[in-house]
This record gives structure tokens, sequence and C-alpha cells, in this order.
């Protein structure tokens, strides 16, 4: 049976850079090592080549937990990397390449187990149904949004589900610092565009929709969001303040994300919404004033805050700028605190008795947002043990992306744990 940080390895090695050539490759070494665990994996195409995997393991109880992992993964330069960010090479304790954090790693961990089980005949104390998606790193068109849509029986019974971005170490000291995503901001997608009068470059403009962007684009990505702390992001900031034995000065928070260090990254960007712009073009010649003049922008709001954040940003962008969403997403929230809360918690401590879980709400967002629609309540919980040097966050979307070994093998006993102990 193939080790976890094997499974990691083989599946950097299919290129499922998304845009490309699809995940049908990665998708079908997926299905394979799932008939050999003995279970029928569904295999299904939103679109040529981009592929999705779903099976399910009946469970002592039918209250079924949903596993779900994304097998694309975003570009990667292979001139800005130490290693061929395709290459799965298995060195200095960890897997390299191109997803091994985002999220080949959790997939290979999910695999991992599920394996393991079915060598020692182990029954899941609750029904599994396993999701192996496409197209995370898009809209989910192509994944997740698919799957609920077209294959909503392979979900039914479903109640909670874990992914990514949740159950990694922070370190703190003399602890360990959990944090378990229990919602996400929203996204918000934007196509903006000015409209104004074409002319000539060499006379003086009647109204020149690429100044008139520019200046919006200057309000939007200079203003200061307010501070607005959501429930669950207040009990962390509480849990923080307890682990650490300093107060956190909630007037002051992007100084206290400051001092300190990881454990702010935990709600830097979680404590308000936000709006970058990201992409703009305007005009096709140097002497001609165009007509029109369009962004893009990435914009996050908090979950429940969404008809706040729309309001500021109409006011930001001003009369003479329209827009329309690219992909607009609701903030899902998972219950917190929750008894599923407290038995995610439970499985990292009893790995690792220096555990301390907190709650979290992730910055960006997953294909949680896809299974909410259906009324699955996601949590971010994919368990790793991290050493302290390694930048966890920068590993997301950067170079020279990694996973450590012993990272992956915490996180398949852990998910054993979940998947086979009963409470009590």
């Amino acid at each position: 049976m193939k080790s976890v940080a094997e499974i990691c390895s083989d599946l950097i090695r299919f290129d499922t850079t998304n845009p490309g050539s699809g995940e049908r490759p990665a998708a079908e070494y997926v299905a394979t090592l799932l008939a050999d665990a003995g279970l029928e994996p569904v295999v299904f195409e939103s679109a040529p080549k981009r592929t999705t995997v779903v099976a399910r393991i009946d469970g002592d109880s039918p209250d079924a937990l949903l596993v779900h992992g994304h097998l694309d993964v975003v570009p990667a330069d292979p001139a800005e990397w130490r290693t061929h960010p395709f290459s799965g090479e298995i060195a200095d304790g960890c897997v390299h390449g191109r997803g091994a954090v985002d999220m080949k790693g959790a997939c290979a961990m999910t695999l991992a187990t599920v394996l393991g089980m079915a060598a020692r005949g182990e029954r899941p104390r609750r029904d599994l149904v396993l999701a192996f998606l496409a197209d995370e790193e898009a809209t989910g068109d192509y994944g997740s949004r698919h799957a609920v849509t077209e294959h909503r029986e392979l979900f039914d019974g479903v109640t909670e589900a874990i992914s990514e971005s949740g159950g990694f170490s922070v370190a703190s000291g003399e602890h360990r610092v959990y944090p378990i995503a229990v919602g996400e901001r929203g996204t918000s997608w934007m196509k903006v565009t000015a409209h104004g009068v074409a002319g000539h470059g060499s006379r003086p403009a009647v109204d020149n929709p690429v100044a008139t962007l520019a200046h919006a684009l200057s309000r939007v990505a200079s203003y200061e969001w307010p501070v607005r702390l959501t429930p669950s992001v207040a009990a962390l900031l509480r849990s923080l303040s307890e682990i650490t034995g300093q107060p956190i000065d909630l007037d002051r928070l992007d100084e206290e994300a400051a001092r300190l260090g990881a454990l702010g990254g935990l709600f830097r960007g979680q404590i308000r919404n936000s709006a970058n712009p990201t992409m703009l073009e305007a005009g096709y010649k140097v002497n001609v004033v165009p007509s029109t003049a369009e962004a893009h922008v990435d914009g996050r709001y908090l979950p429940g805050l969404q008809e706040e954040f729309l309001e500021t940003i109409d006011e930001l962008l001003g009369p003479k700028i329209t827009r329309e969403f690219v992909n607009l997403e609701e903030a899902p929230a998972a219950p917190y605190p929750s008894a599923f809360f407290d038995e995610l918690a439970g499985t990292l401590v009893a790995e690792d008795p220096g555990a301390r879980p907190v709650p979290y709400v992730l910055a960006g967002g997953t294909d949680a947002k896809s299974f909410a629609r259906i009324g699955i309540q996601g949590y971010g919980f994919t368990p790793l043990m991290l050493r302290p040097d390694l930048d966890y966050f920068g590993m997301f979307h950067g170079k020279d992306e990694r996973v450590p070994v012993e990272g992956l093998e915490f996180g398949t006993r852990v998910l054993t744990r979940l998947f086979t102990a009963h409470a009590g």
C-alpha cells in the first residue's frame, strides 16, 4: 500500500493547472485507488477533461460526513522554483510541488486514510462521502457547483463537511494553536465599467472614462474598511488572549495582529470587508480617448455583511461607474460552538496533547460555499502538525510550495480517528 507521502507525490506529478488541460488524469488515479479500497467511485465530467470523483462508504450511521478536496491547482513558473513544481520530489522531510498544501496533500491524507481502513477491515462510524473536485481554483462552475446541481443525489444524507484551510498548527510558545474554520468571507468578484466620450488624444477630453475609472479605483483601493467583529472572530480573539496570557486590545486589532506574528495571521484578514482592484483594460491606441474603460475588483465580505459591503462599494465607485458580478457567493457560516466542532478539536488533542484548537474564519473562499447551498455545514479541517519555521500561509499559491511528510502522517492519524472512533 502506498504511503501518504507517495500518494501526495503522485498527485502533484499530474499537472492540473487551472486554467489548463483539466483534472482527468489525476481523477482517474484517484478513482483507481478508491476502487482498490473496494469502493465504487462515480466519475463524471462537467466539460471535457473537467473531472470529479465521488465515492460513498457505508458506516454504522447513515448521518453522512462529506470530505471534499480539489484536484486543480494554480499556475506555477518553474523558473521561480528550486525544484520543478510538478516533480513531486520527496526531499528534506517534505513533499515538494504545486498543490502540496493547496490541496493535494489533503487529498492524499483522505486517500491514505481510506486505504488503511480498508486494509484493516475497519468500518466508519458514519457514512462517508468522498469528493475530489475540479475547478476550485476558479469559480467552481466545473466542479462543486456542477456537482451540487447535476449530481445532488450523491450527497443525500450529508449534514456536515470538512475540507481545506483549517486544522493546521501555528506555533505559540509551548502550545500549538490549531484553527478550525467555522466560516468564510463571501466572494464578490465584480467587473466595473466607466463610459465616456471617444475622441482624439490631442484634444481636451470631454468625458474621459479612463480618468473616471482611475479615480474610482483609487477610492476603492484606499478606503479603510471598518472593523466588524463576527461572533466567531470574537471567540477566536478570546481564545488567543487566553492561550497567550495577554489581553488583546479590540480597538487596535491591526497593531495586535502585527504583535502576535503568526497568530495574528488568523484574524488580520478576517476583521473587516475588503476590495482590491486586480485587472484593468482600456483603449486600443495611444492617441485615442476610448469610450469605455473596465476593471475587475476582488471583493470579500464577512458573514452577514453583504448588503453593507455592496452599499459601500457603490458609494466609492460613484454614479458614473456601473458594476456587474462576475462571481457572487454567500459567506457560509457553520454552527459554533457545536458538538461537531468539539469532536474535531478532540481528535487533534488526542493525537497532539499540546494542541489548542480555536475557531477561525477563512479570509478567502473554498468549495464549502457550493455545498452550503444544499444545506451542508462546512468546517475547514485538514489536520497538519507543522514545523514552526514553515510559513503555511505563504505556501498557498506561493513558490517552493511543500508539505512535511510528518505533517501528512499526523493528519492521516487524525482523520482515521475522526472516521472510526465512536463517541463515549
